[in-house]
């Protein structure tokens, strides 16, 4: 079993012992902090709660929704939902803060609580680790009697969130609707299932062969969108004599496509094709973190504008967005950050986005795909004593490659021209992963070879 606390919320294995693993004991707990913390620092008594499918959703839902109440909280329940529809759903209630219950992309024995300041963002590094010390100590405050929150349900954010997607200025839907796309979709089985349909049919996309859209939390693959968990929506594409394929994770935060030959777009690449689109129509700033492709920095500069990278983890790219006034942003696990929208990962409006792009593009998606610069990703990693001090290791690695330009905001990011390596330890393990990009996958991962070569050379030496 495994219980993992971060910053942005509390996420583990269903059931074992409290406190190695996420039970009930463990899911009121955190609860409770994070409910104290948005009333002492809004004055709110409003919370947003949604879910993905995951099997175990009824269960958390319950005990959260049970322990807001207990603190005298006003809860809106928006139930089966999006991580981006509870990010909406906040400023829209003017609530004090949104849970959302889901573990991403992680396998069905897994959830999380993921947590929301009241602008509907992720809560900060130091907001993180105020509400995991008031868990710790465990000294909350429960209202009385009189004072207990309600539940409010509310099933009506599917369509507002695919009204909000509508009213986008650079969302066509007279030419997606003129293009007759014929589209396949893999939604994993959970809450993608119900709200993909909704906005492909809202967008006038008349032909759609739906794959595991049932929301049951059944997860029938590995639910991360990567290239080997997509062979099936693969098949389906070509079987169907699909456009392309739309494959989302489970709480459609992060998004991806199959080609109509039944190859893969990429995850790296979708963020690299909305924000073409999005350059072409509207000039500014771009924002990835530092292990997202080069093709987003080649598009952006091509288009006039700056690019700048963000530390790994989405509320940096936020943060960075912000600084720099960036109109698109995000990470190439497929998450889209649209900030004409809200600052945070939608597929649903990355997919509302692309479809228009793909419809003034007027060819394949192949094609499209062909039209940006290629770049391989090899991702590597080094596993290490825990005793290991890993910040000096990468102090001597920054030495050695001192000549070249090279950014420290996360780990450790080295320039070769076209080409980059970047290492960063792991927050839960004692690894060091490396990724490495190039123009082939050859170059990719010679790169990768030398620096895990120099790394085991200071390792020799010490």
């Amino acid at each position: 079993m495994t219980l993992i606390k971060s910053i942005s919320g509390i996420r583990g294995t269903i059931g074992g012992i409290a406190g190695n693993g996420l039970t009930p004991i463990d899911i009121v707990k955190f609860t409770a902090a994070y409910g104290s913390w948005v009333v002492a620092q809004t004055n709110i008594k409003k919370i947003v709660v949604g879910r993905d499918a995951r099997i175990s959703g009824e269960m958390v839902n319950n005990l959260v929704l049970g322990t807001l109440q207990g603190l005298g909280i006003e809860v809106v329940d928006i139930g089966l939902s999006t991580t981006p529809t509870v990010e909406i759903a906040v400023p829209m209630e003017a609530a004090g803060g949104g849970i959302i219950l889901t573990a991403s992309h992680n396998p069905k024995q897994w959830n999380a609580l993921k947590l929301l300041n009241s602008k509907g963002e992720f809560i900060s590094d130091a907001e993180g680790k105020a509400i995991l010390e008031m868990a710790e100590s465990a000294e909350f405050s429960f209202a009385d009697v009189n004072e207990l929150g309600k539940v409010r349900t509310d099933d009506s954010y599917l369509q507002k969130h695919i009204d909000a997607v509508l009213a986008l200025p650079l969302v066509d839907v007279e030419a997606i609707k003129k293009a007759n796309f014929k589209i396949a979709i893999d939604c994993v089985n959970s809450t993608g299932g119900i709200f993909v349909p909704a906005l492909l049919k809202a967008l006038g996309v008349k032909t759609i062969h739906e794959l595991y859209c049932t929301p049951d939390g059944d997860f029938p693959h590995n639910p991360e969108p990567l290239p080997e968990n997509l062979t099936e929506i693969a098949k389906v594409v070509q079987a169907k004599n699909a456009d392309l394929g739309i494959v989302v994770d489970p709480d459609v935060d992060r998004l991806c496509f199959v080609c109509e030959d039944g190859s893969m777009f990429g995850e790296e690449y979708t963020l690299v094709a909305v924000a073409d689109y999005i350059l072409k129509n509207t000039p500014g700033n771009t924002v990835s973190n530092l292990s997202s492709t080069r093709a987003l920095r080649d598009v952006t500069e091509k288009a006039g504008g700056t690019y700048n990278a963000a530390a790994v983890g989405e509320v940096n790219v936020v943060n960075k967005m912000k600084e720099t006034g960036a109109i698109i942003g995000g990470e190439g696990n497929g998450g889209i950050i649209y900030q004409e929208s809200h600052y945070g990962r939608d597929a649903l409006v990355g997919i509302a986005l692309f479809l228009t792009h793909l419809a003034k593009f007027g060819k394949s998606v192949s094609l499209l795909r062909s039209s940006y610069p290629n770049y391989h990703i090899s991702k590597n990693k080094i596993t290490l004593t825990p005793e290991m001090d890993i910040d000096a290791l990468l102090v001597k690695v920054q030495e050695k490659y001192k000549g070249q330009p090279h950014s420290t905001i996360d780990g450790l990011k080295i320039e070769f021209d076209h080409e980059w390596v970047h290492l960063r330890r792991s927050n839960t393990e004692p690894i060091i992963r490396i990724y490495s990009e190039a123009q082939n996958e050859t170059v990719a991962e010679n790169l990768a070879s030398k620096i895990i070569s120099d790394i085991k050379e200071i390792l020799k030496l010490n």
